[in-house]
């Protein structure tokens, strides 16, 4: 199944609870209805990603840089061209912000452009972690356990500087526009210093951090249905083709293709920026799975 042709109405989607929400952790649940071969161009976003595959039989696969993989994996913050694909029936994501996957998953620059097997990051642990998440009866449960195992490892490891977590939430909400020497500024260090501290933790520097977040902006407007001339101008590139090159050095694809990239398309529903009121529908826990009748390219809020 192409990128283009994705039919995200066959598949369920769950969301965790406001309540069982940890900082800096965004969870959801996909369960395709009737398991199919599925061929998805994920598109780079500034955290790192855990997908764990719970289905029976084949499952997830996984390719970057040429590489290819099966089962549950983690990917880093700029994993280039990456396809995720597979007969896969269930699967969990987790979002990290680079500050948590310091936490979570030891200093993110192990994990700095590359895609790893969840068993060489977690060992024995990964296999458990799906084993429990597999028995549980529903997506509540589910999340539910994912946390505790998350939280069972933040605090585990020492916190990044105050510095370099402030510099990360700078970033983020300035969209990336936010330059190097201010960030310093504000937490009363060099350059040198706030960049060296940044990749050691989290495993990207400050100037790469700030184009992937302006990437993730500029790919949300492109598929909100922007023209990418417009997109150029908000997300604060010089020109289209300057976009277009941004485009194509962390995704391979071009701005159309990524706007048409189901694996945006579907943000708005399982990574919502609130808690809007859901519909029910059928699955394992109709109060928290929705079911995407129609899903086109979101409009107006994106995360």
């Amino acid at each position: 199944m192409s990128a283009g042709t994705f039919d995200w109405a066959a598949v369920d989607v769950a969301v965790p609870r406001p309540s069982g929400r940890l900082p800096g952790v965004s969870m959801a649940g996909f369960r395709q209805r009737v398991p199919a071969a599925v061929d998805i161009a994920m598109v780079a976003h500034p955290s790192v990603t855990l997908l764990l595959d719970l289905s029976e039989g084949e499952g997830l696969v996984y390719g970057a840089h040429g590489r290819h993989g099966r089962g549950s994996v983690a990917v880093g913050l700029h994993p280039g061209e990456l396809r995720a694909g597979g007969r896969v029936g269930e699967c969990l994501q987790i979002r990290l912000e680079p500050v948590a996957a310091a936490a979570v998953l030891g200093p993110s620059a192990e994990l700095s452009g590359t895609v790893a097997s969840l068993d060489d990051v977690w060992g024995p642990d990964a296999a458990r972690a799906e084993d429990r998440l597999r028995a549980a009866a529903s997506w509540d449960e589910r999340f539910a356990i994912a946390a505790d195992i998350l939280g069972r490892w933040l605090g585990t490891r020492p916190p990044v500087d105050p510095e370099v977590a402030h510099a990360w939430r700078r970033t983020l909400t300035g969209r990336g526009r936010v330059r190097v020497e201010r960030l310093a500024e504000e937490v009363g260090w060099s350059r040198k210093r706030l960049s060296a501290r940044f990749r050691s933790q989290l495993g990207i520097t400050p100037k790469r951090a700030a184009r992937l977040v302006r990437f993730d902006h500029a790919a949300h407007l492109l598929a909100a249905g922007h023209a990418a001339a417009r997109v150029a101008i908000e997300s604060g590139y010089a020109d289209q083709s300057h976009l277009h090159r941004e485009v194509k050095a962390f995704t391979g694809l071009t701005p159309t293709a990524v706007a048409a990239a189901p694996w945006l398309a579907i943000d708005d529903v399982a990574w919502p920026a609130s808690a809007p009121t859901r519909r029910p529908c059928s699955g394992r826990n109709p109060t928290s799975v929705s079911t995407l009748p129609s899903l086109g390219p979101p409009t107006g809020r994106w995360s």
